[in-house]
């Protein structure tokens, strides 16, 4: 008896374990399968272009892989993109402040979020020869450098200059649901500006760890007045590999969002960015 009052309890145990993890698994879920769009006003013809938009959304968010969006098959997939979404809500941008003279509620921008059935967008990843991404998504430490004129520094978590670019990285990294972490300067293991564009990628996901993340993702971006805008390079070791990939002629938001998609790309097996 004594051993079967052990047994119990540890059913017991296991039991409330999994009870206690199903709400966790299912908010993780629910958040993963809805995709959120700028619209101007509440309008049907507004809601069809979101619509269209939340679809290419949830459809890298949920797989990983931003070369989806430009597969041909999309056109007639984005052509009956509201038969995809189960729900959806706005929210006003403006809350709490009066409408303009002249303005309508159809000039305001309101932010629209779908919500969908997992096995809908399931089976369209598949028609896409594409799967879901599912499971925890590691956090990532990020080691860059930013160059503008004479204008330079290493971009880490106790750095005043970088505010914009942690809070822009950030921004980049949410609708993916990815996590982004910055090391602080005394967790850089004595790397430099210099040696850090030519350091090993196993000597930064160990430096990873130790700022709290599981893989570190290493780049720079300089300033070109050329280009009229920024010029990003990116690394990330994965299964063995390093893979690199650039970006030219952009603003920084756009270039932490082309190295958070070509991590979540490379992170979900999908290969090269």
């Amino acid at each position: 008896m004594p051993g079967f009052s052990r047994l119990a309890a540890a059913a017991i145990g296991m039991i409330a374990a999994c009870l206690i993890a199903l709400p966790v698994i299912a908010a993780a879920s629910a958040e993963l399968y809805q995709a959120q769009a700028i619209v101007t006003g509440t309008g049907e013809v507004n809601r069809q272009v979101g619509f269209k938009d939340c679809l290419d959304k949830v459809l890298v968010k949920v797989s990983g892989d931003q070369r989806l969006t430009q597969k041909p098959e999309m056109l007639a997939l984005r052509d009956k993109a509201a038969d995809f979404v189960q729900s959806f809500r706005y929210r006003d941008r403006l809350e709490g402040i009066p409408i303009h003279d002249e303005q309508g509620t159809h000039d305001r921008p309101h932010d629209l979020t779908c919500i969908y059935k997992p096995a809908v967008v399931d089976k369209l990843l598949a028609q896409l020869g594409s799967r879901p991404w599912l499971g925890e998504r590691p956090p990532i430490a990020v080691f860059m450098t930013a160059e503008q004129g004479s204008r330079h520094f290493m971009l880490t978590a106790d750095e005043d200059q970088g505010n914009a670019m942690r809070e822009s990285f950030a921004n980049a990294a949410g609708p993916l649901l990815m996590r982004i972490t910055f090391p602080k300067a005394g967790q850089l293991g004595g790397l430099g500006e210099k040696a850090l564009s030519g350091a090993d990628m196993t000597r930064l996901d160990k430096l990873a760890k130790k700022a709290g993340a599981v893989r570190a993702l290493a780049g720079s971006i300089v300033w070109s007045d050329k280009e009229l805008g920024w010029i990003a390079d990116w690394r990330l070791a994965d299964r063995g590999r390093t893979y690199r990939w650039q970006v030219r002629g952009v603003s920084f938001d756009e270039a932490f969002r082309v190295a958070i998609r070509g991590t979540a790309q490379i992170l979900s097996g999908h290969g090269q960015p």
